[in-house]
């Protein structure tokens, strides 16, 4: 598996079984398009270049303990604070960016993209709160 395999998959490629990588909603995305449906091109980035950016936190055994030790709202929005401070200072791995500007140059730099970003597991019948 190349790493634009693994970091990003496009639409056309994405089939249900792909929901671990790219969520529901992807997974959707891809389903409809192999179909026949009208769905513009695109692209998702995947787990794998989610975790290639977690593995590159530092601190991050940090991150987790200080999320684990949030006792009251307050505290969730000082650990709320601290790992966004961590996060927003931590480069994208190079290999992961790479592929991301490349999948947005082969889909076309001048046009208008929706944007979805959400946790795959937000999506699974169980655990959505839409509607």
């Amino acid at each position: 598996m190349t790493n634009k395999e693994t970091f990003i998959m496009d639409f056309k490629e994405i089939r249900a079984e792909n929901l671990p990588l790219v969520g529901g909603k992807g997974a959707n995305l891809g389903e409809m398009a192999a179909a026949g449906f009208p769905v513009p091109p695109g692209f998702c980035v995947t787990t794998s270049a989610f975790r290639s950016f977690i593995a590159a936190v530092p601190k991050e055994e940090q991150i987790y303990s200080r999320l684990n030790s949030a006792l009251d709202l307050e505290d969730v929005r000082k650990a709320g604070r601290y790992v966004r401070e961590i996060l927003l200072n931590t480069p994208i791995p190079e290999d992961v960016s790479l592929v991301v500007l490349q999948a947005w140059k082969e889909t076309g730099i001048h046009e208008a993209y929706a944007v979805r970003s959400s946790a795959t597991a937000e999506d699974l019948p169980g655990a959505s709160f839409a509607g």
